[in-house]
């Protein structure tokens, strides 16, 4: 059975420009590197040619990742969901007990995480914690600097990333 892939249009739509960005001018860059570094004579200790190689080895396998994660996607819409309880694209804030510091966090696919723009993945530890959850849920997520207590206190419709 495949496993799909949870991600927002949004996402979709980077990793198909990706995947095109690749195919299309990187791909096509590194073979004229390749055939400009053999032009230039004993390819043994061509460090430029084991470097366009390696390069390309690179692109190649990106390629086949973006292709199967594409394959696998199942894309959804994260103005639509609901906000009863806590799913993906779901925007939730949430209150850390012991400090009273609010976060607010997007739930995404994994390939759409970035903690720095507030999303987080459904698939990681927090995102697993808060999938589920409704207004006034308090739950507990394990970190490095400790057990830390939370309480969801708002959950809105997501808005595309």
């Amino acid at each position: 059975m495949i496993e799909r892939v949870p991600m927002s249009k949004t996402g979709h739509a980077r990793l198909r420009e990706e995947l095109l960005r690749l195919q299309r001018v990187d791909r096509l860059e590194v073979i004229k590197s390749i055939e400009v570094a053999r032009g230039h004579g004993d390819l043994k200790e061509n460090a430029e040619y084991h470097a366009a190689k390696e390069r390309q080895s690179h692109i190649e396998g990106r390629i086949m990742e973006l292709k199967d994660k594409l394959g696998r996607a199942e894309i959804i819409d994260c103005s639509a969901v609901k906000c009863e309880r806590a799913v993906f694209g779901s925007v939730v804030t949430i209150e850390d007990l012991d400090t009273g510091q609010e976060i607010v966090y997007q739930l995404l696919g994994p390939e759409e995480a970035d903690v720095k723009k507030g999303s987080i993945s459904v698939l990681s530890p927090w995102g697993k914690a808060i999938i589920g959850k409704c207004i006034g849920d308090e739950f507990e997520v394990k970190t490095p600097a400790g057990i830390r207590s939370l309480e969801i206190i708002d959950i809105k419709s997501g808005i595309e990333a």
